[in-house]
Order: structure tokens, then C-alpha cells, then sequence
């Protein structure tokens, strides 16, 4: 009975600290703009969920734009780091990432890839959300993204690619996103090993004496 308990907690304790350590590695994978995917956008080439959700919230004005390069600043580091060893500055961030134009750009290019635009809202926000409380959002916006990038793929959809920007790839990074989407969803040990409770064997009534005489 004592192994039993100390090798359940001992697996409770394992799983949880895979859950966080994933849903960490997921987040630095978000806000550090590791290349996951290739795709066109309103932007022009949006490698990150980042890229893709930040032009389209300066196209449509939903978030101050100082909340657009908080997004989009610890990326840009990291790329000007290891591309050049310099920072960008605050000002030229969205020079950087082709955002100054953005709001007269068409967006068709959105619109014709909604799986990879809503699966990448959902990757931003569960990403944050995955640090204070690890959930299915982040798993969720992965798989979107994924089936986006599949359908036009795979598929051939949309009908009409612009040959300007290319195609639509899928980096090796992406695998590892998605299994850190996966491991990092909470799981309920006790419900996966909890026994079905023993049924009552039904018994039957004993014959009175009545019954016996006859």
C-alpha cells in the first residue's frame, strides 16, 4: 500500500513538472519568434503566431501599439543578436517587421487563412496564460495552425496562392511546439486510475415457509 501511494505521488510530482517545463519552452518558443512555419500574410512573410497576430492588430487598431512592439521587441532582439550582434531600436520595429503600411495592405491574405490566423491568437494568448495556469489553448492554437498550413498544402487551397511570396512550409520547430502543447495540458492522475467502484452481488430472497410446504 505505502509503494502504491509513494509511486502515484512520485508520478504526480513528474507530471506536473513536465507540465511547466513545457508550458515554458512553449513560451519562449512564442515570444522569442522561433521560425515555425512560412506562410504569407498581410505583412508579407510571417514566420511566428507572433508575426501574423501583430499585423493584424496594428491593421485593425485593437491594441496600442506600444503593446504591439512589447510583442514583437524580444524576437526582434534575439534575431538582431545572432544576425548581426545589434538590437533593433523601439522606433524601427515595425520597419523591421513590414508593419509601417500595413493598414492599406490588402488582406486577402488573412482571409484566405483564417485556421492560421485564429491558431495563432490562440498560441499568443495561451502561451501567457500557459505560465500562470497551463491549459488547452495553447494545444488548441497549435492544432489550428497546423490544419491551416495542411489544407493549403495538402489540399491546395487557397485556389489562388501569390506566386510574389511563395508557398507555405513547416520548420522541424513546429513539431516541438506541438508537443509542448501536448504535455503541457493538466491531466487528472486520480481520475485516470481510480477503479470502478465494486458492484453489489444481488442475492436471492430466501423462500418463506409457506413456499416450502407447498
Amino acid at each position: 500500500m505505502a509503494n502504491t501511494t509513494s509511486s502515484s505521488s512520485s508520478s504526480k510530482g513528474w507530471l506536473s513538472n513536465l507540465q511547466s517545463i513545457s508550458s515554458r519552452i512553449y513560451f519562449f518558443l512564442i515570444i522569442l519568434q522561433i521560425p515555425l512555419f512560412r506562410v504569407p500574410c498581410r505583412s508579407g512573410i510571417c514566420m511566428s503566431p507572433i508575426h501574423v497576430t501583430s499585423s493584424q492588430l496594428v491593421s485593425s487598431e485593437i491594441f496600442p501599439v506600444p503593446v504591439v512592439k512589447a510583442l514583437l521587441y524580444p524576437g526582434a532582439a534575439l534575431n538582431g543578436l545572432i544576425t548581426n550582434m545589434t538590437l533593433p531600436t523601439w522606433d524601427n520595429l515595425f520597419t523591421v517587421y513590414n508593419l509601417t503600411s500595413v493598414k492599406e495592405a490588402s488582406p486577402v491574405a488573412d482571409l484566405q487563412r483564417l485556421e492560421v490566423l485564429a491558431g495563432s491568437y490562440f498560441s499568443v494568448a495561451g502561451a501567457f496564460i500557459g505560465l500562470l495556469k497551463p491549459g488547452r489553448m495553447s494545444m488548441f492554437g497549435t492544432l489550428l495552425i497546423i490544419w491551416g498550413l495542411v489544407k493549403e498544402g495538402f489540399l491546395g487551397r487557397p485556389v489562388n496562392p501569390d506566386p510574389a511570396t511563395g508557398g507555405v512550409y513547416v520548420y522541424p520547430t513546429m513539431l516541438i511546439a506541438l508537443f509542448c502543447a501536448f504535455s503541457s495540458i493538466k491531466y487528472d492522475l486520480k481520475k485516470v486510475t481510480r477503479k470502478a467502484p465494486p458492484q453489489p452481488i444481488a442475492r436471492p430472497l430466501p423462500r418463506s415457509a409457506k413456499s416450502k410446504l407447498k
